[in-house]
């Protein structure tokens, strides 16, 4: 096998490229645009609540509600807001590393943002006892309930 002159993409010796394992990683990642307009306006707030965490700055609580207050579609802007920050908040104490959010203008998504975003789509499904499962396997059972209850929460605003 030989690489390519910037080392990023591997090369077999039938002449087939493979991409690095970082690469095949955000290939396999769901995208911005993979979702329904409340889902991508949930991701948003996500990240600009994370980013208010992160940096201390209000400017980014405002940007959250203004984001909110502008999105086609939404009844209850203020609740949504509540909600997103509701279950980042229960995510943050439950957790013993730090949730990794994107900026809010990236189109791909995190590890830990493609999760939360798959606990809403299950949440917002039919599936009555796979929420809890999946909750489970991404906070453990220490604040299972209490994110669950936050999904469902969310998934129904």
């Amino acid at each position: 096998m030989m690489q390519d002159n910037c080392g990023s993409v591997s090369v077999t010796e039938a002449g087939q490229a493979r991409l690095c394992p970082l690469q095949a990683a955000l290939v396999t990642r769901p995208s911005v645009e993979s979702y329904d307009d409340f889902g991508r306006v949930t991701l948003s707030l996500f990240r600009f609540i994370a980013a208010a965490y992160a940096t201390g700055a209000s400017d980014c609580w405002e940007a959250a509600y203004r984001f909110a207050d502008e999105a086609p579609g939404i009844a209850d802007s203020p609740l949504l807001v509540a909600r997103v920050a509701a279950l980042v908040r229960i995510l943050r104490s439950g957790r013993p590393c730090q949730l990794c959010f994107m900026p809010p203008s990236c189109r791909r998504l995190s590890k830990d943002e493609a999760e939360l975003m798959r606990l809403l789509a299950v949440a917002r499904g039919s599936q009555a006892g796979e929420l809890e499962s999946a909750v489970c396997q991404f906070v453990g059972n220490e604040n299972e309930t209490v994110t669950t209850r936050a999904v469902n929460a969310l998934a129904v605003c």
